[in-house]
């Protein structure tokens, strides 16, 4: 059995983390692999795959506290609860990088150019089942901020998303030679309000509507969304239509996968807050 990390080496694996994500936060381009040899020199002996482990059970701290991680970390979990307790003190005591957090979560969003718009869809993670909203059994830090869901709440970010998305579909149909169809892609959020329970109105080549509900985020795609209450029934009532495309990344190099159905279905739900009534 491998011999348990110590209270250095956690400090010091958390401080190499912490360093990169400061980067991220300032949009910087940086060398993941030379930090992480780097950090390795400083352990003296653990190998690439376990350090590279280590951050990665950093991104799942992070994202149990509702910040954002490093999207080249896929979040893991199982991790020690000294990493945890080093994790949350660092990232309490670190005003600047939490101001940088909210600066990033609310910062305006514009619809990005990109090259060939057709190749931004990619395949589902491979996981058993995502979380959409997670339990707190961790509050969030620096009193109770929740920078992910203060991230969803920006509306820039989230018209921003689905104009994105509209392009795609536009696009979609005119490749496949549907130009009447393109034509009629409406984002309907914004011209019939956002009580739909869907954001977009597309269309399959058939010509059967294509409801698409869009989830944007800035951050990585094991980033959990929130779904409201409408958006759960008119993705059950209308399953074989329904669409949820999930755009990540999207201030760097926008992407998204996508998954028809209801959403109770493809990911797992968990309630972050309750309504008590007398």
């Amino acid at each position: 059995m491998p011999e348990a990390w110590s209270r250095a080496e956690v400090e010091a694996t958390v401080s190499s983390y912490f360093a990169m994500l400061e980067h991220e936060f300032r949009h910087e381009n940086y060398n993941k692999s030379e930090s992480r040899r780097h950090l390795m020199q400083l352990l003296g002996g653990r190998p690439e795959g376990a350090v590279e482990r280590k951050h990665q059970n950093i991104s799942a701290i992070l994202l149990e506290l509702r910040f954002p991680y490093i999207p080249g970390y896929k979040p893991l979990r199982n991790y020690q609860q000294l990493l945890f307790e080093i994790v949350e003190d660092r990232l309490t005591a670190n005003r600047d990088l939490l101001l940088r957090a909210r600066l990033d979560a609310d910062a305006p969003a514009a619809v990005p150019t990109v090259d060939d718009i057709l190749r931004r869809m990619v395949m589902q993670p491979q996981l058993s089942q995502r979380s959409v909203a997670v339990v707190r059994d961790h509050p969030p830090v620096a009193r109770r901020v929740d920078f992910l869901a203060l991230e969803a709440r920006n509306r820039s970010l989230g018209d921003a998303g689905e104009a994105f998305v509209v392009n795609f579909e536009v696009a979609r149909l005119l490749a496949a030679r549907k130009d009447a169809l393109a034509g009629r892609v409406e984002r309907v959020s914004a011209t019939r309000g956002d009580g739909l329970g869907y954001d977009v109105l597309s269309f399959e080549t058939s010509g059967r509507d294509r409801l698409i509900e869009v989830k944007t985020t800035a951050y990585g795609n094991e980033t959990p969304f929130y779904v409201t209450k409408n958006e759960l029934e008119v993705s059950s009532d209308r399953a074989e239509e329904y669409q949820l495309y999930r755009v990540f990344e999207f201030r760097r190099d926008p992407r998204f996968f996508v998954k028809q159905g209801p959403i109770g279905g493809a990911f797992r739900l968990d309630a972050v807050e309750w309504v008590a009534r007398v």
